[in-house]
């Protein structure tokens, strides 16, 4: 008798369920209207709860943006952001003097180890026309032995990122090698970074009617969900997803995926448990309520390592391109926009 490979499946929102060694995914996928020379809203705001707007009003919120969206700096300790862009553009600004403008395709991995404080900004540069943002950012945890490593500050750029292509497919390799598509090393304190960890980050686009084998994982202790963002159905091996579901999978067996009448877009998430206790507070994770109550008093004795920004929002400019500026003081500077 055969048993299905779908162990569960559930109903997706904002913030989707993880399991260990992910903290949780938050698919942020906003309509932003028209921009001002600022790069603020060209409509007004006023009747948002600005400072703290997750209310999706007309397809989009400011979240704790006062002028331009986005999130001004925050602080985090003990775990990592892997921040994925669909659509638009991101400024990114930390304590440790780096700086980024990144979008579509581009990738930013954040380990915040023993502490970090960074801001993340939506700059609206389109003054004519709407300004559409999309992006994934994934939570990964460290291991106790690792949450108080030096923060590092990584960027993967769309051009350096694997895909796996096949007849109407198209995965996105942006952690665990798959078909001999080899991404770039995650941060090198990273659970990623491990190859027993078996981590992977996949984002899988399948054209109408197109199938894929998604393969097999190595070992049953893997955790492993796939998240059916875009499109319309997806039928997974004798089960079928429709849009805005995810699904738990056996992780150490091949499974058939097939879209239906539309193209389908999916992310994957996998990797074998870290199986330590998690304690969380706000930006903080740890593996105790007095290692959380350390991370607040650190934070407010040291912040962490201050801010060297003169505003708690920085931005890029208007006429910047995509950038990175790495904390030893190298500059990346691309050709287009993204």
């Amino acid at each position: 008798m055969s048993t299905s490979p779908v162990r569960q499946t559930v109903s997706l929102g904002p913030q989707w369920p993880t399991l260990d060694p992910f903290l949780f995914c938050a698919h942020h996928d906003d309509a932003y209207p028209a921009g001002t020379p600022d790069m603020a809203p060209a409509v007004p705001i006023d009747d948002r709860d600005i400072g703290m707007d997750f209310s999706g009003k007309d397809g989009w919120s400011m979240y704790h943006g006062d002028s331009v969206p986005g999130f001004p700096g925050h602080p985090h300790r003990g775990f990592e952001t892997v921040t994925y862009v669909r659509k638009g553009l991101i400024d990114h600004s930390d304590s440790l003097g780096a700086a980024a403008r990144f979008g579509r395709g581009d990738v930013q991995w954040v380990t915040a180890g023993k502490g970090i404080v960074h801001s993340e900004m939506f700059p609206l540069l389109d003054t004519d026309g709407p300004n559409p943002l999309e992006l994934f950012q994934i939570w990964l945890n460290l291991p106790a032995a690792d949450k108080m490593v030096d923060p590092h500050f990584t960027m993967l750029w769309d051009h350096e990122i694997p895909r796996h292509v096949e007849a109407g497919v198209e995965v996105t390799v942006i952690a665990g090698n798959l078909g001999g598509a080899e991404p770039p090393s995650p941060p090198p304190e990273s659970w990623a970074s491990r190859a027993d960890a078996d981590v992977a980050i996949w984002h899988i686009r399948l054209d109408p009617g197109a199938s894929w084998m998604l393969p097999a994982g190595s070992s049953p202790d893997l955790n492993r969900m796939l998240y059916v963002f875009e499109g319309d159905t997806l039928q997974v091996a004798d089960t079928q997803l429709d849009y805005d579901t995810g699904a738990l999978l056996q992780p150490d067996v091949a499974v058939e995926l097939t879209a239906g009448s539309e193209a389908v877009e999916a992310l994957v998430l996998q990797g074998r448990p870290i199986g330590e206790p998690v304690a969380q507070y706000g930006p903080f994770v740890m593996n105790d309520r007095a290692e959380i109550e350390q991370a607040m008093r650190d934070y407010q004795t040291t912040q962490f390592g201050g801010w060297p920004w003169d505003d708690q929002a920085p931005t890029h400019g208007r006429d910047r391109g995509r950038f990175a500026r790495h904390v030893d003081g190298r500059v990346e500077e691309l050709t287009d926009a993204g």
